[in-house]
């Protein structure tokens, strides 16, 4: 089996974009967690499914077939067959996934599903709980984080990219909160993975953090 390397942290750390960056200089596959999160959201969203009703939810989670295809313009996310890269990747979308993340039995779908994706080595995949659950005997597990206030500039930023009517202090807000949700839930709280690498991407650029990550990879 080759190597998985488990990427955890907060909200706007930078993970994905530091994981796709680490998986393309290594030549692995990424998976991003966060994404199927945002998929089961937008599934129950999309069937009228209250994100409140736990065990419907729940339910729904486990029949989905989310799947990650490579493309020209990047990595496209399959929900049942239909592509939902953009509309996940709503506002509205990250706090829906917040909610629906914290209920056991959609977090077990989830998981089950991401360790038949890492079965086969050579993958990249960050979340919130990779090096703590899903793949605790992960050969590299890496803890990326950032102050506060750069990871909403850096969400702030992107949103206005996007043309969505938001404010850097709504943004700070919404970190703060999706900060306690996730390192306070009962099931598969955000925290550090014994063993893992712990890289802050406050004020650096993704290639410095890659190398950062390879170098000390290669140490241990």
């Amino acid at each position: 089996m080759g190597r998985v390397i488990a990427i955890d942290g907060p909200v706007g750390a930078g993970k994905s974009t530091v994981a796709r960056a680490l998986a393309r200089r290594l030549g692995f596959r990424y998976v991003d967690t966060g994404a199927m999160y945002r998929s089961v959201a937008w599934a129950a969203t999309r069937r009228g499914t209250p994100l409140g009703d736990e065990a419907a939810v729940s339910a729904l989670a486990g029949t989905l077939d989310i799947q990650f295809v490579p493309g020209g313009a990047g990595q496209r996310v399959l929900v049942d067959g239909e592509d939902a890269t953009e509309p996940i990747r709503r506002p509205e979308m990250s706090e829906a996934s917040s909610v629906v993340s914290a209920y056991p039995a959609v977090r077990e779908a989830m998981v089950a599903l991401q360790r038949r994706m890492g079965a086969a080595g050579d993958v990249v995949m960050e979340g919130r709980d990779i090096g703590t659950v899903v793949f605790p005997d992960a050969q590299v597990k890496v803890y990326l984080d950032a102050s506060l206030d750069e990871r909403a500039g850096r969400r702030f930023r992107e949103l206005q990219e996007r043309g969505e009517p938001v404010t850097f202090a709504e943004v700070r807000q919404s970190l703060e909160e999706r900060d306690h949700r996730d390192s306070t839930r009962a099931h598969s709280p955000l925290r550090v993975a014994p063993g893992a690498i712990v890289v802050d991407s406050t004020g650096r650029t993704v290639a410095d953090v890659v190398e950062e990550i390879v170098r000390r990879m290669d140490q241990a």
